[in-house]
């Protein structure tokens, strides 16, 4: 019986130092809550994008890469849930362009933003014309000299530095690209079909080199060599690898933007917060009793655990991502409420305090694992295939999911059996009823 009530007290005490976390964080400032964009605000920036090179049919396609490219670089800096559109904005002349959109939550520094969009390198391998290269390529000629990309950085999986040279000589620092599948194949179609003809691999327009192909590239490898220093063709790798641009951007305005639901919104969801918990923990007291207290102590326990989460990870919390924690709160709930009525069944059928509780968790426990799978299931499909908003409350949905249910077998059933009541007198009965039973 000790080592139970040892394990509770350790709880007590885990509980205790995780609302010290909570309220240290707070007042210092070391670890504040991540705030989304509908929250806390942020800034906006709008691209431009130049489909000169691209033909209409793969218009659609290289703008996702772009868009996908574009947040897997945002996230590599640490702005969690950025939000990156698409859209097709009409023009003066009737034209059509293609636009980007990338809205970064708590930055409200537009320098700053605009620097982790950063001067990505936008990388193409174009075949020459002619049939030897030019002395000078410029940006006046490389479209007459060059035919349109057949291969572009969104086509590249990796890029590493390497070294080259001769036995005894200085070894010079190259840049190896390996493509990804699609690409591995383009290129090796492509080399094969063109041996003997010039290749110029361009980078944000400037011609890099312009080697022959001597024969087919089956393993999709390329090489870019230009005299560069170790630190030049490191920071090219480093680029590339943060993510090779399909297709060139221009900036065409910023703009910081305030949160769509602002602080009201925020004081709101918490005031919401707070009045739900209290409204389930006066049901479990009225209802449940001595079982209801315990669990109000493992909620307030599951709530400390969540929210120090949320800091450590961290978890940017968006109005979805508030509204999904609520909801977990309800099921952590749920799992006492099947807990306890089967203990109370168990009670009623004659068994011990103690026999009751060991069964009613048995009882349960298929149940509370069944519901909280198929919780978890949804949650991994939202997380999957949402976008970044709907990937903000499936990542809190799941999360709070796994932990209600660790801490409804864990530290609800560590509280009750750690009151050793063995006694089956009426005034147990009563304490381990429910509603107006007795």
């Amino acid at each position: 019986m000790w080592q139970r009530r040892l394990a509770a007290a350790a709880l007590l005490v885990l509980g205790a130092a995780l609302g010290w976390y909570l309220y240290s964080s707070e007042m210092t400032g070391s670890r504040p809550f991540k705030l989304g964009l509908d929250l806390s605000g942020g800034t906006q920036l709008v691209y431009r994008a130049d489909l000169s090179g691209i033909t209409a049919n793969d218009v659609d396609d290289s703008m996702s890469s772009l868009r996908d490219t574009i947040e897997r670089r945002v996230n590599l800096f640490g702005v969690s849930e950025p939000i990156v559109q698409t859209e097709k904005a009409g023009t003066f002349a009737g034209a059509p362009e293609e636009r980007l959109i990338v809205e970064l939550p708590g930055i409200t520094d537009t320098q700053k933003a605009i620097t982790l969009i950063g001067e990505t390198p936008v990388l193409e391998f174009r075949l020459l014309k002619g049939s030897t290269p030019p002395e000078a390529i410029t940006a006046e000629n490389v479209n007459e000299l060059f035919e349109p990309a057949a291969i572009t950085g969104k086509d590249l999986e990796s890029a590493q530095l390497q070294f080259e040279g001769q036995t005894g000589a200085l070894n010079q620092p190259v840049v190896v690209l390996h493509f990804d599948t699609a690409g591995k194949k383009l290129f090796a179609e492509l080399t094969k079909a063109n041996v003997g003809r010039y290749f110029g691999i361009f980078l944000d327009g400037s011609a890099i080199s312009v080697p022959v192909i001597r024969e087919a590239i089956p393993d999709g490898t390329a090489v870019i060599s230009g005299g560069f220093t170790p630190e030049a063709a490191k920071e090219l790798a480093r680029n590339l690898n943060y993510g090779a641009l399909p297709v060139p951007i221009e900036l065409i305005s910023t703009q910081t933007v305030s949160g769509t639901l602002g602080a009201e919104a925020v004081n709101d969801g918490i005031m919401a917060g707070v009045w739900g918990v209290g409204a389930v923990v006066l049901f479990m007291l009225l209802w449940y009793r001595l079982p209801g207290v315990l669990s109000a102590l493992a909620l307030v326990l599951y709530i400390a655990l969540m929210l120090a989460l949320f800091k450590i990870i961290p978890v940017t919390l968006t109005a979805a991502g508030i509204a999904a924690f609520i909801l977990s709160i309800g099921m952590a709930v749920d799992a006492n409420i099947l807990i306890f009525e089967r203990t109370k069944e168990e009670l009623e059928n004659g068994k011990n305090t103690k026999d009751a509780i060991a069964e009613g968790f048995a009882r349960a426990w298929p149940s509370i694992r069944d519901s909280n799978i198929s919780s978890m299931i949804t949650a991994v499909i939202l997380f999957w295939f949402g976008t970044s908003l709907i990937k903000g409350f499936a990542l809190v949905f799941g999360l709070g999911v796994l932990v209600s249910m660790l801490t409804a077998i864990t530290i609800s059933r560590t509280f009750l059996l750690a009151l050793g009541v063995e006694a089956r007198s009426g005034f147990t009965r009563f304490l381990f009823g429910s509603g107006t039973h007795i």
